[in-house]
Parts: C-alpha cells; sequence; structure tokens
C-alpha cells in the first residue's frame, strides 16, 4: 500500500523528516503521535504528494486517497452536501453524501453553508467528504480535535466502522488512536 524509505524533508536550515523508513500494509492503522513541530504533518504531506521530499523514495500504491486536514478545506460557496458530492466521480453515487452526512449527525446542515456551521460540523463534513470516495489510503491530521467529546466518540467510531481503507492518523491523543485500532508509533523515536 505504502512504503517510505529513507525520506527527508527540510525547510530551510530546519530538517524535519529525517531518513524516515515506514511501510504500511492494505486495511492497517498507524496513529503517528509525537510532540508538536516534529514533522508528523510534514510527512503526511510527502505521502499524499502535496509536498517533494529532499531525498528519499515513496511507493504510493492506493487508487483512491482522501487526506483530511487540521482545519476544513471547504469551499464556502457550496453547501456541506455539494461539498461532500465534490469528490464523486459521477451523478450515480449522488445519494451517497446525504448518507454519510447523517452518519456524522448533519443531515439537518447538509443545505448549509460552511460560514453556517460551527468548526466542529465543518469538520465532520470533511470527514464525510473523504469516506464517500470510499479511498483505499485515508490521511488524518488531527481530525477530531475540534470536536465535542460525544460528537468526537461518534465520529471515530464512523470512521473505524466505515471504513476498510489503511489509515495514518496524526494524533497527541492516544484514546483516539487506541479507538481507531492504531498501531502507535512514536514519530520522535522514528524520525531520528
Amino acid at each position: 500500500m505504502l512504503e517510505l524509505k529513507n525520506v527527508s524533508l527540510s525547510y530551510g536550515d530546519l530538517r524535519v523528516l529525517r531518513d524516515v523508513s515506514l511501510r504500511l500494509d492494505p486495511g492497517e492503522r498507524i496513529a503517528v503521535m509525537g510532540p508538536s513541530g516534529c514533522g508528523k504533518t510534514s510527512l503526511l504531506r510527502v505521502i499524499a504528494g502535496l509536498q517533494s521530499p529532499d531525498s528519499g523514495t515513496v511507493k504510493l500504491a492506493a487508487r483512491r486517497l482522501s487526506f483530511v486536514f487540521q482545519e476544513p478545506r471547504l469551499l464556502p460557496w457550496l453547501t456541506a452536501e455539494e461539498n461532500v458530492r465534490l469528490v464523486l466521480p459521477d451523478t450515480h453515487h449522488v445519494d451517497d453524501a446525504a448518507a454519510w452526512l447523517s452518519r456524522f449527525g448533519l443531515s439537518d446542515a447538509a443545505d448549509k453553508l460552511p460560514a453556517e456551521l460551527s468548526g466542529g460540523m465543518q469538520q465532520l463534513v470533511s470527514l464525510a467528504r473523504a469516506l464517500v470516495c470510499v479511498p483505499d489510503l485515508l490521511l488524518l491530521d488531527e481530525p477530531f480535535k475540534a470536536l465535542d467529546a460525544a460528537a468526537k466518540q461518534n465520529a471515530i467510531a464512523t470512521v473505524s466502522d466505515g471504513t476498510d481503507a489503511a489509515i495514518i492518523l496524526v494524533t497527541h491523543d492516544a484514546c483516539e488512536a487506541e479507538s481507531l485500532g492504531c498501531r502507535v508509533m512514536d514519530f520522535s523515536e522514528l524520525n531520528k
């Protein structure tokens, strides 16, 4: 599914990834944990192809990759449902968008614009959009931090039960990793 070999990345003089090697098999779930600023988000960006490493190789065999960023990345002129439908390849699966919004408890918000939603609700729309396209690999960058306890519990259960995708979760919360069934990797150890 995914293999990184000796991946390094620097921002000027600041080296954030140091010879990182990692293998992820189909369906496997990994939580990457470590202190702020140690390169966890940069790792996800390199895996997604949003940033090129300075050195090393990234071999990605996923056909469909979804990425949920720390902050919602919704198009402000589209409703919640339109933001979710945006990633669907054709109109045959339009009802899937409403179904995913419902699973996240957002049926009543389907016709609302992002500005009419709370930050937590916007993040749930982002999660619904990531899952509606049935990804092989799901990259999650602290996706539950803006949620209250009940919404977080439902969102974690919905993600856990709603996909067979391989998952890389960046989190500071060991309970989130455990609830998603992730193997925990200490990034400060991996990124030496």
